[in-house]
């Protein structure tokens, strides 16, 4: 097979930082969990990627000492090919995923997980840089309102558009689940 899934961050962490809202976490779940059915119905790897970062104790949602660094509540059961504990936004610093994936043959990457903007475009933009072609699969990933440095509200559709802008035709191709399991079957 010559795409995997990379299911970045989809992690119980995010639940507890302040900005979590439940608005569009239905929509993300059942899209991520249509995804993972699809890809495991196809033979596709899928890749479980955590995020873990600061300091080591309990009350950090992002170390593993707070028991949240597990997949998100609602996502269905999968069988990952590999999991990778990521430090920095790309998932491929210093995790050792890029020779993972050379090593399986792997030359595209289906993305999702969360966040839209930070660790899921960053993964996509430096693979593309890296030589792999990339489907951005929006509507399996989750983001949510943000400030701007001038005070208004970035509403997490705003970022999800703003998103797809900047990666299509350049950094990734912009497809649907559906659309990106198809592709998967067509390259293989």
């Amino acid at each position: 097979m010559s795409t995997a899934l990379l299911l970045i961050d989809a992690q119980q962490s995010f639940r507890a930082r302040p900005y979590w809202t439940e608005t569009d976490a239905p929509a993300f779940l059942e899209r991520s969990n249509a995804l993972l059915a699809g890809c495991a119905e196809r033979g596709i790897p899928i890749v479980r990627i955590f995020h873990t970062d600061g300091p080591r104790e309990a009350a950090n949602a992002f170390a593993p000492e707070s028991g949240l660094i597990r997949p998100i509540d609602g996502l269905a059961p999968y069988d990952a090919a590999v999991t990778v504990e990521k430090h920095r936004h790309s998932a491929l610093v210093g995790t050792g995923l890029g020779v993972w994936l050379h090593q399986n043959g792997i030359r595209r990457l289906m993305i999702a997980g969360i966040r839209t903007e930070q660790c899921c475009e960053t993964t996509a933009r430096h693979a593309s840089d890296e030589g792999w072609e990339v489907d951005y699969i929006t509507e399996a990933t989750l983001t949510f309102d943000m400030k701007t440095p001038a005070g208004d509200t970035l509403s997490a559709a705003q970022i999800r558009e703003r998103t797809e802008t900047v990666l299509a035709g350049r950094f990734a191709r912009i497809v649907t689940v559906d659309e990106a399991l198809a592709r998967a079957v067509a390259a293989a």
